[in-house]
């Protein structure tokens, strides 16, 4: 494997009792890449992961960490990950320096090393002053740095991150995001699994969009941005006739709205002056123009739709009026 590679994953399956979380899923991350990973929740985020550190072995495919095989090399693959789970699984009632040193310590790292460690970490994530409490006594979102800080105490090449800033409220999370951007910055290969579209594209250099424990799509946040559409909010003046704008292959679908219209295209940069031209040589003038970029969530959602939620819409004009309200124009491609 090549030494640029951080995570290989071939044809990944994991099942449960004839359920496939992982369902050949592949991905490839590079060596000091910020990379997420999207899905709605049973998409098979946190089965990977738990396949990368080994606590679940895959049914059938392959995996490496590092060119370590998670699998035939499990504690090879554990000494060079950091993991903050979604999950507390921390002692409630232990303080927080030791439950860093107790970490340091299964990774074979010695006290007095240990210590410094857990100092780094702890001053890292804004803790110093709670070294001495309980993981019990902690707030919500100083648990969250716990994990994190408990990740980073064995400085890892690769952090991953599993939810990291569920149930944080805005400030802390923004926090968490300037501490982990600084670590990616120093080389640290990071992979993010969140819900949060707006942590992903803040964050990540790649994102995967998992569904079903499949890889749907792996790009950056912008390319994938490029997938989706843009609506047009044009205000109108006239009655553009049926199929006024049949002609324009980026054109997904035109909708009345009580300004004029709503015209869903493709984000190719000649759409709108298509559209424009269109209704102008159909005798409407184009009096206002909004234009409404479609973001990463769009595309999330349209990407992760499930079969049913494909079915065709009821058209927006049936059963709101006569065939005269509004523009004369087809609503939908």
């Amino acid at each position: 494997m090549s030494s640029s590679v951080a995570i290989a994953a071939e044809d990944l399956v994991k099942e449960y009792e004839g359920t496939r979380a992982l369902d050949g899923f592949s991905v490839s991350v590079d060596r000091g890449e910020f990379f997420g990973l999207l899905g709605p929740n049973g998409a098979g985020k946190t089965t990977f992961i738990e396949t990368l550190v080994g606590l679940s072995g895959p049914t059938a495919g392959t995996a490496a960490v590092f060119g370590h095989d998670v699998v035939a090399d499990r504690r090879a693959v554990r000494q060079r990950v950091g993991l903050a789970p979604q999950e507390y699984n921390v002692d409630r009632f232990f303080p927080i320096r030791e439950v860093l040193e107790h970490k340091a310590g299964y990774h074979g790292i010695r006290h007095e090393t240990a210590q410094k460690r857990a100092d780094w970490a702890l001053d890292r994530v804004g803790l110093q002053e709670k070294a001495g409490a309980t993981f019990k006594s902690l707030s919500g979102g100083m648990k969250r740095r716990v994990l994190l800080a408990r990740a980073l105490v064995t400085d890892p090449d690769l952090l991953i991150l599993d939810e990291p800033t569920a149930g944080v409220d805005v400030q802390l999370r923004r926090e968490i995001w300037d501490v982990v951007k600084d670590l990616n910055d120093g080389g640290m290969t990071v992979l993010l699994t969140t819900h949060y579209i707006k942590e992903a594209e803040r964050l990540c250099d790649r994102v995967c969009i998992m569904e079903a424990g499949r890889s749907v799509a792996v790009d950056t946040p912008a390319e994938l941005r490029r997938r989706g559409t843009d609506t047009y909010h044009l205000g109108v003046a006239g009655r553009p006739p049926g199929g006024a704008l049949d002609g324009i292959d980026e054109v997904v679908s035109v909708e009345r709205t009580d300004a004029g219209l709503a015209v869903e295209a493709g984000r190719s940069s000649g759409a709108l002056p298509a559209v424009i031209t269109a209704l102008t040589e159909a005798g409407v003038t184009v009096t206002d123009v909004e234009t409404e970029p479609t973001s990463l969530e769009d595309v999330f959602v349209d990407m992760t739709r499930t079969d049913s939620d494909r079915a065709t819409p009821a058209r927006p004009d049936e059963g709101t009026g006569s065939e005269t309200d509004g523009p004369d124009i087809e609503v939908t491609r």
